[in-house]
Parts: C-alpha cells; sequence; structure tokens
C-alpha cells in the first residue's frame, strides 16, 4: 500500500472525521501539521489553490475533499466498509446533510463568546482576529448563521441524530458508515473545543453515548513528517495513469483542456490545471510546479464547478 500522507491540524474538525476514518480501518499514516489560515505554500505546491483541511497525498496524487477522501480510504482498505449494505446510498445522504447543514449550524453555535473563549485560550487577539477575517474570506464575505439561529437549528439536529440511534448503535444500524463520521466531527468540536457548551448533549444521552462508541476508534497508527518532505515525495513519484478512465463529459469540456475547478461554497479559491479525467464521481486535474514537479489533483464531482479557461 502506498505511503498515506494526511495534510491537516489538530483542531479541524473535518481532519477529526478522517482520522477517525483510519483509526476505524486501522490503517498507518504519515501526520503533516499544516497552518490554520493562510499562507499556506506547502499546501498550495501540491494543490494549486485549493486549502481547504484536510488533504491526503498519495506520492504525486492529491485529494481533495473528505467525500473524496473517504472514498480513495474504502477503495485501499474495503473492509471494514464505510458503506454497508443496504444503506450505502443512504448513508452517503445523511454524511452530506451533515457534513453542510449540521457543520454549519454547529459552528454558528460554537463560535459564540464563550466558545470562542475555549478556542483561543492563551492566543493573541491579533491571532483571533486573523482567523476570523480568514474564515470571512473563505466564505467569500457571506454571513454565517446568528448564534442564536444557530442554536435552535443544532439542538433541532441532535434530536434527529438521536432519533437514529432508539433501535440501534450506529446511525444507519448495527455497524458505522460514512453517515457516524459526517455527523460526529462537529459534534467533537463542541465537546473537545468548547467544552463550555457541550451540555447541549445533555438532551440527548443517546448521542453521548454514540460519541463515546465513536471515540474510542483512535485515529490509527501515525508518524510526524514535515511539510517540506511532502514536497520531495510529490516531485519524486509519478502520478497514477488516469487515462484508462472512462470519460464521462457533463460539461462539454475535452480532456487536455485548460480549466479550473472551485469549491461550489467555502473555501472559494480555484485551482487551475489540464483536464485529464472526469470519470461519474470525480474531476483530476494535471498541475506543473516549480517545487512539486508534477501531480495529479482530484476532486469529487459534488461541491465543485468545473470551468474552462477562456484563451
Amino acid at each position: 500500500m502506498s505511503q498515506l500522507i494526511l495534510h491537516h491540524y489538530p483542531t479541524s474538525p473535518f481532519a477529526e472525521k478522517i482520522r477517525l476514518i483510519l483509526g476505524y480501518k486501522k490503517l498507518s499514516w504519515r501526520s503533516v501539521f499544516i497552518p490554520r489560515i493562510m499562507p499556506k505554500p506547502d499546501v498550495i505546491a501540491l494543490t494549486g489553490g485549493y486549502r481547504r483541511t484536510p488533504v491526503l497525498q498519495i506520492g504525486a496524487d492529491i485529494y481533495c475533499d473528505t467525500a473524496l477522501i473517504a472514498d480513495v480510504l474504502e477503495k485501499m482498505a474495503p473492509s471494514p466498509s464505510l458503506y454497508p449494505s443496504p444503506v450505502n446510498g443512504v448513508s452517503r445522504i445523511v454524511a452530506q446533510w451533515a457534513d453542510s447543514q449540521v457543520f454549519s449550524a454547529a459552528m454558528a453555535y460554537n463560535f459564540q463568546p464563550a466558545g470562542i473563549a475555549n478556542v483561543f485560550e492563551g492566543v493573541s487577539e491579533e491571532a483571533i482576529q486573523a482567523f476570523l477575517a480568514d474564515r470571512a474570506a473563505m466564505r467569500g464575505g457571506a454571513p454565517r448563521m446568528s448564534i442564536g439561529e444557530g442554536k435552535s437549528t443544532y439542538k433541532s439536529q441532535l434530536r434527529r441524530l438521536s432519533d437514529m440511534l432508539t433501535e440501534h448503535p450506529y446511525l444507519m444500524g448495527a455497524v458505522p458508515s460514512i453517515a457516524d463520521f459526517s455527523a460526529y466531527h462537529p459534534l467533537w468540536f463542541t465537546a473537545e473545543r468548547t467544552p463550555s457548551l457541550a451540555g447541549i448533549f445533555d438532551a440527548t444521552p443517546l448521542l453521548k453515548d454514540w460519541m463515546a462508541r465513536m471515540k474510542v476508534m483512535g485515529h490509527g497508527t501515525s508518524e510526524s513528517m514535515k511539510s517540506a518532505e511532502t514536497i520531495e515525495v510529490a516531485k519524486n513519484a509519478s502520478p497514477v495513469v488516469v487515462s484508462q478512465q472512462t470519460f464521462i463529459d457533463e460539461h462539454g469540456i475535452s480532456l487536455g483542456s485548460d480549466v479550473t475547478i472551485t469549491a461550489d461554497n467555502f473555501g472559494l479559491e480555484p485551482t487551475p490545471g489540464v483536464l485529464v479525467a472526469a470519470t461519474k464521481t470525480r474531476l483530476t486535474l494535471r498541475r506543473e510546479d516549480e517545487r512539486a514537479g508534477t501531480v495529479h489533483v482530484h476532486f469529487p464531482r459534488n461541491g465543485f464547478i468545473l470551468k474552462k479557461v477562456k484563451s
């Protein structure tokens, strides 16, 4: 198995989703801590623009977005599965809801004054403002949900999640699925990063028990790695051949075109490159970087916008 390199930082909720999947699958991986905010020069050398956390690197192949990263890990280690039958389809739908709707409400709730005091304990006011400005830029200036709306929405979502646990230990049944990992990480942030606000879980004891079951999965076996080393790994590797993959044209953009791929709602920095693959589920760009060499950057179709660069 090729070396798995996760670019992340300890307090990232979406990184916790992937760390827990690595633990569930008992995988070994290399851990590279990256900055919470821009600039991220080594990340950008690999991705070409994408700056959300986490990013998975396997040699000269760079995988963006946790939905795609989960699929990559599933292919590498199919058992235990993240998509157990017969709930494989609905588990993906619940995961998408949790990654977007539950996450948004949770962050609105978590980033009230008491939560901010927890998250940024001992951090300078200048650093706090830099973080908040960075996240506002990632939203493209769109306002965050208000604290009041976040609290009421989050409570409603927690009740729904709790209702899913009345007859079995995990959201979709007797074993975990991708839905559990996607629902867990925003709640993990509340419990671990904003403990003064964790009383919100008291009304849903089934959910608290489920969170404990998820936490003990751990993070697998990791070994630290320096960020600069990952650039050398990419430079000395060759991307996986994608020329044999079936081309699915949904945009009228041919392979070999200069394109950009941009997230549709958060982290709006475009990634430029040459379109070398477009399957039913993912898009792949080839990029040339002075430091990293030739890399392939992979994105899921869902949640991303493909555009041809006008000549």
